[in-house]
């Protein structure tokens, strides 16, 4: 059964809808290789309060992503165009990704948790505190070629009740944390930043990006030592307007597609913004790279969920 729209009455406009735009804007000849001649953006279902965190499954051949205040996970069926219910209710997950089995592992904003989807469709929890403290709302994740879970955790999902439930931390700060699922050990990464958000790393792992969507309003920049734990020379990388950016994924050539309030930006590995792919919804939120060619690129943006084909492919670890 298709999913049932649940978009909330009276929400808030953060630009009027004469100003939502749909397209693409080129601000660099190297944008235009990355999209090709004729790029088209698809809409392929509405209905969500607010649409993130998306991941593309292979073995489901579906895009799987977050309703967060209503509390469900949604599944495109990229063969049959089909948007069900998977999850419901979530605990008002956030961030997906797939560990190196193609496992699906989500940030769980009400349990406070980092949770695993095993193939009967049970989540287990892999972590859900830190020093015996727990942790805020886990936000988004990534997971590195040695199988270390990098996570964000601010505290979104604990200032109120509409994706999570309101709370005091118990931490007190907001932090990049690493966890290792053979150890068991969770250890803080990085602790520079204002609410962290979106994460990923370049294609060859030397650089972490953040994007910090409180006070700092950028996406920073870390240099990954040889270890491939040790973060250093945090810098400033790009600043991405209007509004901020949430979540963004790499692609092969280390450019950075990140969501913004009118769409997703590209950004190359130079912090130059070279293009947009403009979305007519308030905002959008993330992005993850998908179909079998690793070059479709779903777009969760507000109330809906879109994609693109490109001609470049994401920077993704594919399952083995």
């Amino acid at each position: 059964m298709t999913a049932e729209s649940k978009i909330w009455p009276g929400r808030q406009e953060y630009r009027p809808a004469s100003e939502l735009r749909s397209g693409f804007e080129s601000l660099d000849p190297a944008f235009d290789e990355l999209t090709g001649p004729n790029p088209v953006l698809e809409k392929h279902w509405t209905g969500a309060e607010w649409s993130e965190g998306p991941v593309f499954v292979p073995s489901l051949n579906s895009v799987l992503w977050s309703d967060i205040p209503n509390n469900r996970m949604l599944r495109f069926d990229a063969g049959s165009g089909e948007t069900t219910v998977f999850r419901e209710p979530s605990n008002y997950t956030n961030g997906h990704t797939l560990d190196l089995e193609g496992r699906v592992v989500s940030c769980e904003h009400l349990a406070h948790r980092i949770s695993r989807t095993e193939p009967d469709g049970s989540a287990t929890a892999l972590v859900d505190r830190f020093e015996g403290k727990r942790l805020n709302s886990p936000n988004d994740v990534v997971v590195k070629s040695d199988g270390a879970i990098w996570f964000t955790d601010p505290d979104y999902g604990i200032m109120s009740d509409r994706e999570g439930a309101q709370r005091d931390s118990e931490i007190g700060s907001c932090n990049v944390y690493r966890f290792d699922p053979e150890t068991g050990g969770l250890e803080i990464a990085a602790d520079q930043l204002d609410k962290p958000n979106g994460l990923a790393f370049s294609p060859d792992e030397s650089v972490l990006y953040v994007a910090d969507s409180g006070n700092m309003r950028r996406i920073y920049a870390f240099h990954v030592a040889e270890d491939g734990r040790s973060l250093s020379n945090f810098r400033e990388f790009a600043v991405v307007r209007p509004g901020i950016a949430d979540g963004f994924r790499c692609d092969v050539n280390g450019n950075i597609w990140t969501s913004a309030h009118d769409g997703v930006h590209c950004i190359a590995p130079d912090g130059r913004t070279i293009g947009k792919i403009f979305v007519p919804e308030q905002r959008t939120a993330n992005c993850c790279w998908g179909g079998p060619d690793w070059n479709r690129l779903y777009i969760a943006g507000d109330t809906s969920l879109y994609s693109v084909q490109l001609a470049v492919s994401g920077a993704h670890r594919r399952p083995i």
